[in-house]
């Protein structure tokens, strides 16, 4: 935990000090599903991958050769050096000195978990509640069981499509009878109420509203089961013909298809999870399975979603996308692609030939070709690329071109100078064009000074920095705030009425990112001492950062490469300014915070101490305000 986290918890609980909250098996459930281990003990531990595991120095006792271990899969810690171990809720308790219901509601805090919906009288409701839902769905995965091991052409279907019979009872398998009743009247004598059976999805109340009928009638039933073991829901394959094709449980208390994935209770078992191949259907998982690959996972009849990207990126390192080929898979696994990498996932797409999907790939090439297709699996930009090369066809000039001019596109969102320049090369040897021409539809008529100045930089070894000088120190930004100091550089670069407009309203102190403020006194400099300049050149700023030392020219070409498309211009200057001007004041905050922190941890405290530390105090209060007021400018939630 940071400083600043630390003291805004310790104030928050001055807060809430004489507020009766009551921490159940509710909230702490909701918190270990929520809270990945490994990214909560991350930010006191420096940890590295260690096989299955996570390991680092253990802040608990002074080492020097790492015995603290963190297991992902298992939610745990252990030292083996001081013995400490425990789940999350006990770190937080250990290296934060907290009570229990202080550590609780400190990971409440963090990861945004409303501590007053979990009031007790209401909470003991829900949660005997779902506790029914989960028997009821338990007690009708049994009987489902038990009529497919009495119906021969349900055992026949899945013998069809080479499903032994371990698979079937390592996914608990079933059949519902071609009845109209059946289920219900066999959890009616099992003492469950009607009202209680349709929460869970089984039966439909009949229109005419003179009875219940079952929701699924013959059909192949896959028990979904969560993380935890328990049975959420169900998914039903028509046996023959009749729609819909595939049927499943609606949204209940238990379960939320967008917050699931079908197969996560088999990964969940598994002691190392290099990779997870995430695939559309029930039968995808349970072919891939029977023939090996067991590691595999699938949406619930919904788009993939980035609740459902969070749940895998806690449960893989290296994730796979394994659509169907059609049309509506390319552009199915297109937009998992987007949500992964919003979770910054960097997964990769195994592409199947000829409209087949994974379940009759496997059936008909065998486990040795899909190997082969997952060694040749695609990163995001080649599947693009790929795509792209599908939609046209090169040997026409006009289509070549067309080509050309997207896959540019998708160059330009790379960061990497290295990445850019393979693929530009890459592409003008498939189309013929010229490396040159590539590189100015990537770049701008700015490619050659661009290529020129990495050259000098980074090969030819020119105005390499004198290694005995003291190197700045440079501030890590967050993204958002980097990302605004970009823009606005760019703006003011390209326009001296943006820069006059920005400077009205920005200092040159303003900008916190080393090369970004670097840049600003150029371009200040620049434009004051020249009135008549009505943009600055790329090769004079290059000029001028010659004596600057320790300078990443690859964020001053991102800089120079932004391509600004926008509608409103004036806007996306007011919301980057409100952007640097509020995480400003959270810099000042933090600083704030830990001045607060080192004051509050004296024993023993002067006069002028706790004078300074009510003067700190209340001027944290003044920027809580502040950035509540610029949170609501950026039009975003929270404080």
């Amino acid at each position: 935990m940071s400083n600043i986290e630390r003291v805004h918890y310790l104030m928050s609980l001055l807060k809430v000090s004489l507020m009766a909250y009551k921490i159940n098996e509710e909230l702490i459930e909701k918190i270990k599903d929520t809270v990945n281990i490994v990214e909560l003990v991350s930010r006191y531990v420096n940890l590295k991958p260690s096989g299955s595991n996570y390991v680092g120095l253990c802040p608990f006792h002074n080492e020097k050769t790492p015995s603290f271990t963190v297991s992902e899969s298992k939610n745990l810690f252990h030292c083996f050096g001081c013995g400490e171990g425990g789940d999350l809720i006990s770190f937080v308790m250990k290296i934060e000195n907290l009570s229990f219901v202080e550590s609780v509601k400190l990971l409440a805090d963090m990861y945004n978990i409303p501590l007053e919906t979990y009031d007790k009288t209401f909470n003991e409701e829900i949660k005997k509640e779902k506790d029914i839902l989960y028997k009821i769905n338990k007690e009708a995965a049994l009987f489902y069981i038990y009529k497919l091991r009495k119906t021969p052409k349900a055992l026949e279907y899945l013998r069809g499509r080479n499903i032994d019979h371990n698979t079937i009872s390592k996914f608990g398998l079933g059949y519902a009878p071609n009845s109209w009743n059946e289920i219900y009247d066999y959890l009616k004598s099992k003492g469950y109420q009607d009202s209680d059976i349709e929460k869970a999805g089984l039966i439909n109340r009949r229109k005419d509203n003179t009875g219940y009928y079952d929701k699924f009638r013959n059909r192949i039933i896959f028990p979904i089961i969560d993380n935890r073991n328990r049975i959420v829901g169900f998914g039903g394959r028509i046996l023959g013909e009749g729609k819909p094709k595939y049927l499943n449980s609606p949204d209940t208390i238990i379960f939320e298809k967008g917050k699931n994935l079908y197969g996560i209770n088999l990964v969940h078992k598994m002691s190392n999870r290099e990779k997870i191949i995430l695939v559309e259907g029930y039968m995808d998982v349970i072919s891939l399975f029977a023939c090996g690959i067991t590691y595999s996972v699938a949406s619930l009849g919904t788009a993939f979603t980035q609740d459902q990207a969070k749940l895998l990126k806690r449960y893989g390192k290296n994730i796979y996308i394994c659509y169907d080929s059609d049309n509506a898979g390319i552009k199915a696994a297109l937009k998992a692609l987007d949500i992964l990498e919003k979770e910054e996932v960097k997964a990769k797409v195994i592409v199947l030939p000829g409209g087949l999907d994974p379940d009759d790939f496997i059936r008909e090439k065998g486990l040795d070709e899909f190997k082969r297709l997952e060694e040749n699996a695609l990163n995001s930009i080649d599947f693009k690329l790929y795509i792209l090369k599908k939609k046209y066809n090169l040997d026409k000039l006009e289509e070549k071109i067309k080509f050309t001019k997207e896959a540019a596109k998708l160059l330009k969102i790379l960061s990497s100078p290295i990445e850019r320049d393979v693929y530009i090369d890459r592409i003008s040897k498939e189309t013929n064009i010229s490396k040159e021409a590539i590189g100015r539809e990537v770049f701008g008529n700015s490619y050659k000074s661009n290529t020129r100045i990495y050259k000098d930089k980074y090969i030819n070894g020119k105005n390499r920095y004198n290694k005995n000088k003291i190197l700045p120190v440079k501030a890590v930004l967050e993204p958002a705030h980097l990302k605004a100091e970009k823009n606005l550089l760019k703006l003011m670069i390209q326009n001296v009425d943006y820069y006059k407009r920005i400077k009205r309203s920005l200092d040159r102190e303003d900008f916190f990112n080393y090369e970004c403020k670097n840049l600003v006194n150029i371009i200040y400099d620049e434009y004051e001492n020249n009135p008549g300049l009505t943009k600055l050149s790329i090769g004079l700023i290059i000029n001028k950062l010659e004596d600057k030392d320790d300078i990443d020219y690859e964020i001053i070409d991102e800089i120079f490469n932004i391509d600004i498309v926008t509608e409103d211009i004036n806007k996306l200057i007011e919301d980057s300014i409100n952007t640097v001007n509020y995480f400003k004041l959270k810099i000042e905050r933090e600083s704030l915070a830990n001045k607060i922190k080192e004051l509050d941890l004296k024993k023993e405290k002067k006069k002028e101490d706790v004078e300074e530390l009510r003067s700190l105090c209340i001027r944290l209060t003044e920027l809580d305000k502040e950035l509540k007021t610029h949170m609501q400018r950026l039009g975003k939630e929270g404080t």
